[in-house]
């Protein structure tokens, strides 16, 4: 199930919201908090068992195995064995995630390598298993190192793990930030109204943005690249990039909408990349979650940049590696980590200055130019697709400027247009500084929430018209 559908919006969600408020208990009591979270635990199951009911159980095993270590490091004195048990609980799940989701990468490198012809069977991936993989390492290593309580109570820790706002595509909730919210945690009226509007905002940016930009995307390409004029292709790159973000950050503010709902409070994870004046300061705003992860868990762990230049390079191309590796089990996800990798380490050791000194406007320019060519990296799976792209790229296809470029230009002006306004906080700028200022709060609490209903209606009627809408996060 996705939050794009039909059977979401008019069915699981209003069944779910009904179970959990309708109930007439006495309100913030241990008892009530642990009805509701039963009611979305069951909820989350059901959601995640809609399209994948045999992974369900390795999910529920996952949740069950954890649980047990966790509370055995826990009450576990002697450090040795404490250490023994953390990494039998990391070599499991690193096991299972890598079973699932690079098995097969695995087999066809050694095969590729060497020569050889071993045969394998093609698994499907289990949906969200990157991101719940992720969520119960930082459990278990948190536990062990005591930041952390280790949870007692089961269906607190399985809701943790399975919480259907954020099972899917994130974000990547460590266990210290949402503990204590799982068993003392209020639902108001404010954040209820707050969190529709960002649910709607979430979901108008996946269906009128990110579904565009990605028809835009696929038009420019069906003359196909060796057609494709040097204009077009970098307006194709732009639109490419404008679609992956708009999908997952739509996706990733519908998990933050649902969230207040039921009273959580999850982490933003995007904050304007594309408004970014470095590479760096663009991964400090992408995927925000995904990159504390690998601070905290990986990257600090190695010594982090305590420990020289030579150690900090190389524990940071460590994490660009594994950065893009997490991303897909294909080579071309990898070259896309490594990439951002060496333009982050080239930034900080010879530009970091001279990007100072730049003015705002050409340092953004600067970070679109640098991060442009990594998304047909992430697009394209082979090395020849890749260079036959970046061959167009450097004016090296059908010209610089064609037929096609002017009518694709024509074509998706205003798009275009739109999708950079919705990109950066100009929207945000406006309303702040411009229309609240001018009005009562509650006269602009009424035409913000009238101006939402009114995006969500539209974006119903796209969903209707094309029913088909995967998160391209949901692979990862």
């Amino acid at each position: 199930m996705v939050f794009s559908s039909v059977s979401f919006l008019f069915v699981f969600l209003p069944v779910t919201l009904l179970l959990y408020f309708l109930p007439v208990t006495k309100k913030h009591t241990k008892a009530d908090m642990m009805r509701k979270n039963i009611v979305l635990l069951c909820a989350s199951l059901v959601f995640y068992a809609w399209g994948e009911p045999i992974y369900v159980f390795l999910m529920l095993l996952s949740v069950l195995f954890n649980y047990v270590i966790g509370l055995d490091i826990e009450r576990t004195e002697n450090e040795k064995v404490r250490k023994v048990i953390l990494i039998v609980a990391v070599v499991f799940n690193l096991f299972v995630i890598g079973f699932f989701k690079y098995y097969g990468f695995l087999v066809e490198t050694i095969n590729s390598i060497t020569g050889l012809d071993i045969s394998y069977k093609t698994l499907a991936l289990p949906v969200g298993i990157s991101f719940y993989t992720f969520q119960i390492l930082s459990y278990v290593i948190d536990v062990y190192r005591r930041k952390v309580p280790a949870q007692s109570n089961i269906i607190s820790f399985a809701l943790y793990i399975t919480l259907f706002p954020q099972l899917i595509a994130g974000p990547i909730e460590q266990y210290s930030n949402i503990a204590e919210q799982l068993s003392n945690r209020t639902e108001t009226f404010e954040k209820f109204a707050d969190g529709i509007i960002v649910f709607m905002r979430g979901f108008a940016r996946k269906m009128l943005l990110a579904n565009l930009a990605g028809a835009a995307f696929q038009s420019a390409l069906t003359p196909g690249v060796e057609n494709m004029a040097a204009v077009t292709s970098w307006f194709a790159v732009v639109f490419y990039a404008m679609q992956v973000f708009f999908d997952f950050s739509g996706y990733s503010d519908m998990a933050l909408g649902l969230g207040k709902m039921f009273g959580f409070k999850l982490t933003q994870n995007f904050r304007y990349p594309f408004y970014a004046d470095s590479i760096s300061d663009f991964w400090r705003r992408w995927h925000i979650t995904l990159g504390a992860w690998f601070r905290d868990y990986v990257f600090i762990p190695l010594g982090g940049s305590r420990k020289g230049p030579v150690r900090t390079l190389i524990n940071s191309s460590i994490i660009w590696f594994l950065t893009g590796l997490w991303h897909g089990a294909a080579w071309n996800f990898v070259i896309w980590g490594l990439y951002f990798g060496l333009v982050a380490i080239l930034e900080r050791q010879f530009l970091r200055e001279r990007l100072k000194k730049w003015p705002a406007w050409l340092r953004r320019v600067y970070t679109i130019l640098a991060h442009s060519p990594s998304w047909m990296i992430f697009y394209w799976p082979t090395f020849g697709e890749q260079l036959t792209y970046f061959k167009t790229m450097l004016f090296m296809g059908d010209g610089i400027w064609n037929g096609e470029t002017t009518y694709y230009l024509t074509t998706n002006f205003f798009l275009l247009v739109i999708l950079v306004f919705c990109s950066v906080p100009a929207a945000k700028s406006i309303a702040d500084n411009v229309i609240r200022p001018k009005c009562s709060e509650t006269t602009y609490l009424v035409l913000r929430f009238v101006l939402w209903v009114a995006i969500f209606f539209v974006s119903v009627a796209f969903l209707i018209s094309d029913s088909y809408n995967p998160f391209m996060y949901f692979r990862f």
